[in-house]
C-alpha cells in the first residue's frame, strides 16, 4: 500500500521556524517529485515547493521564497521542508504529494497521484 506521512507540524510563534518532513512508505520515494501544499480554512490548496526525484531541481512559491528550503533524503525515504521565519499567514495544513516525474506546473494539485494525511502548522503569538 502506497503511503505518504506528514510530520513535524505544531503551534510555533511569529519569526519561529518548523521543520515538517514526508515518508513514504510502501514505494520508492527517490523516484518520485514531491510537492509540498498548504490550505488554510476558507482557502484552496496552494503549491507551496516541489523538488524534483534527484533533488537537482526545487521550485518555490513566492509567498515563502527565501524562507522555505525543501530537500530530500532519498537514503531514508523522506522529503523535509525547513521553513524559517514563519509568519501568521502561513498557517494551514500542510501536505506532501507525489508524482513520476517533475512538470513546471508543479503548483497544481491535480497532477500529482499520492498525497498524506496532512500535518497543521499554526502560527501564533
Amino acid at each position: 500500500q502506497l503511503q505518504l506521512v506528514e510530520s513535524g507540524g505544531g503551534l510555533v510563534q511569529p519569526g519561529g521556524s518548523l521543520r515538517l518532513s514526508c515518508a513514504a512508505s510502501g514505494f520508492t520515494l527517490a523516484n518520485y517529485a514531491i510537492g509540498w501544499f498548504r490550505q488554510a480554512p476558507g482557502k484552496e490548496r496552494e503549491g507551496v515547493s516541489c523538488i524534483s526525484a534527484s533533488g537537482s531541481r526545487t521550485d518555490y512559491a513566492d509567498s515563502v521564497k527565501g524562507r522555505f528550503t525543501i530537500s530530500r533524503d532519498n537514503a531514508k525515504n523522506t522529503v523535509y521542508l525547513q521553513m524559517n521565519s514563519l509568519k501568521p499567514e502561513d498557517t494551514a495544513i500542510y501536505y506532501c504529494a507525489a508524482r513520476n516525474y517533475y512538470d513546471r506546473d508543479w503548483w497544481h494539485p491535480i497532477i500529482y497521484d499520492y498525497w498524506g494525511q496532512g500535518t497543521q502548522v499554526t502560527v501564533s503569538s
